[in-house]
């Protein structure tokens, strides 16, 4: 019998390909949005390349940190013509554009977005299932019991979703308690980001701390082999 492989995120703004790389990685992904939202992180923003530069795209949000990601709401809609119309300008020429221009149109210039949350979800079930062919079924933390805070409420998530295995970004290595996983029976698997291959960017260093839409907008369905293929 095959281990069950689990991650638990927060969703984050048109993510970067290691976002991806995780959700590839694993059968369950869990959407961990009941918990605190941190200002000037991912939640809301994310970098593309406009003429070989990096540049924020930022969902204006408002400023209050006292308040849970599913309860962050989106205000002011102009924001959506302006991320779509600097998308398009940025990538619009590119080959592989139009593989993808309608979706991001309707996204952007058709959708009406009240939660970040829902917007944040949306887009990348839809980019991991029809852009990157990724067969990892998706769930919500609010769907699993759960006791605790931080790290033993994160463990009891994993416990709850049946996990054999937690696949976790390094960056929680800061709170992660490794020994408990291992006492509970999980293993525990901290992903690897090294070795991405690069692509042709515009740029003259390549960055790969950019959006997701970068590496689709510029390589279209060989997209997935710059995340994971070029591993096999």
């Amino acid at each position: 019998m095959e281990k069950k492989r689990v991650a638990v995120l927060q969703s984050n703004y048109i993510p970067w390909k290691g976002y991806f790389d995780i959700i590839h990685d694993v059968d369950l992904f869990i959407f961990y949005d009941d918990v605190q939202y941190t200002k000037n992180d991912w939640r809301n923003r994310n970098k593309i390349l406009v003429q070989g530069k990096p540049v924020w795209l930022t969902i204006p949000v408002g400023a209050s940190e006292h308040r849970l990601i599913i309860d962050v709401q989106m205000q002011d809609k102009s924001w959506q013509e302006k991320h779509y119309l600097t998308l398009k300008m940025a990538y619009g020429k590119l080959p592989a554009f139009k593989l993808y221009e309608d979706f991001f149109y309707n996204v952007y210039m058709e959708k009406e977005w009240q939660y970040l949350y829902e917007l944040n979800r949306y887009l990348i079930e839809h980019i991991s299932r029809d852009f990157l062919s990724c067969k990892t079924k998706f769930a919500d933390s609010r769907d699993f019991p759960t006791h605790g805070v931080k790290h033993e409420r994160l463990l009891s998530l994993a416990q709850a979703a049946g996990a054999d295995v937690y696949v976790s970004g390094p960056a929680a290595k800061d709170y992660i308690v490794a020994d408990d996983y291992e006492r509970a029976g999980i293993e525990l698997v901290w992903k690897d980001y090294a070795g991405y291959p690069s692509y042709s960017q515009s740029g003259d260093d390549f960055l790969h701390e950019v959006s997701i839409l970068d590496l689709l907008f510029h390589k279209g369905k060989e997209a997935s082999h710059y995340i994971w293929g070029w591993r096999e």
